[in-house]
């Protein structure tokens, strides 16, 4: 049985702050939002993975199977001693490059990063038993603020897959990257995985299914505010809305009230009025052109050894150097 360890940088009462800041502020501006994070109670997350299955959602299965053509590519070319996953969740498509790292010898330990500590520490248990010979270290915290944990003792390859990079808007991506790239040495890598903007027609439905999986997705952010703040949503009255922003090549998720919501939130002794109609954006998800990622990557300090994409060029997994 491989070394295990979990070390925590966030706690309950940090998560339980930051929930009530991003909602005061969220739903007292003009427009309003909320944060995707918060998406990811135990049925958010279980509704999410029914998401990754549906026919319509195509980055899942898309992004699974380059990385089950290049894993051992990337192990070869990184000969990483570490893999740092970023947001890991059930760390289901990063066993391929584990098996890949493991199989080419370098690989020697697993550092992956969730903000759910349930999350990981099923995770952690699996990856142990069928890795035996690899040291498992988990660190529950927010990954835009764990950079500064990653352990250094060894060649370090840090992956970012899903998607998930999407859920930033351009000056937090910016950030984000550039603080990956600060947090690595030179010839250390990225791993990243990104959508592409392809046709709205194919782009639009696989965040709007027809068996109205991401719709239950969507609502449920309002289950977890009646939880965790006191909160008295009804979100049977608030409409599934996803469109394609063709200016800023985003995605958009928003909830749309079906008649005047007045809304109490115990927790921040707060009153929240939402107009007929009005909508509440839940996340965004950028698609991204090769050049543009590109440039993003080498302003943040990266150079580009490979980019891959699947043959309809929906998705892309990028091997990033740091310079």
């Amino acid at each position: 049985m491989s070394d295990t360890a979990l070390d925590v940088h966030i706690s309950p009462e940090r998560l339980l702050e930051d929930l009530r800041t991003d909602v005061r502020q969220g739903l007292t501006a003009s427009p309003k939002w909320l944060s995707p994070k918060w998406f990811y109670d135990a049925a958010g997350s279980d509704l999410f993975e029914r998401i990754t299955e549906l026919p319509e959602y195509y980055p899942t299965r898309t992004e699974r199977a380059l990385i089950e053509t290049y894993a051992y590519d990337i192990a070869e070319r990184t000969d990483a001693a570490i893999l740092v996953e970023l947001g890991s969740g059930s760390s289901e498509k990063t066993r391929l490059l584990l098996a890949a790292g493991t199989k080419h010898g370098s690989l020697r330990k697993y550092v992956p990063q969730d903000v759910s500590p349930s999350a990981l520490t099923g995770a952690i248990a699996q990856i142990s038993q069928e890795f035996p010979s690899l040291e498992v270290q988990g660190i529950v915290s927010d990954f835009t603020d764990t950079l500064q944990n990653l352990p250094a003792d060894g060649r370090r390859t840090i992956a970012f897959l899903g998607g998930t990079l999407g859920n930033l808007v351009p000056e937090e991506r910016q950030v984000f990257l550039a603080d990956i790239a600060g947090a690595l040495v030179a010839d250390e890598f990225l791993v990243l995985g990104v959508g592409l903007v392809i046709d709205p027609d194919v782009l639009v439905p696989a965040y709007d299914d027809s068996a109205g999986v991401t719709a239950q997705f969507n609502a449920n952010v309002l289950s977890v505010l009646n939880t965790r703040l006191g909160a008295d949503f009804d979100p049977q009255k608030f409409q599934h809305v996803a469109l394609w922003n063709a200016e800023d090549e985003w995605i958009e998720m928003r909830l749309r009230a079906d008649g005047t919501q007045h809304v109490r939130i115990e927790d921040l002794d707060l009153d929240v009025v939402f107009e007929d109609g009005e909508e509440l954006r839940t996340e965004i998800s950028a698609k991204f052109r090769r050049d543009g990622i590109e440039r993003e990557l080498a302003d943040a300090g990266f150079g580009v050894d490979e980019f891959w994409t699947d043959s309809q060029e929906r998705f892309a997994l990028i091997l990033a150097r740091r310079r």
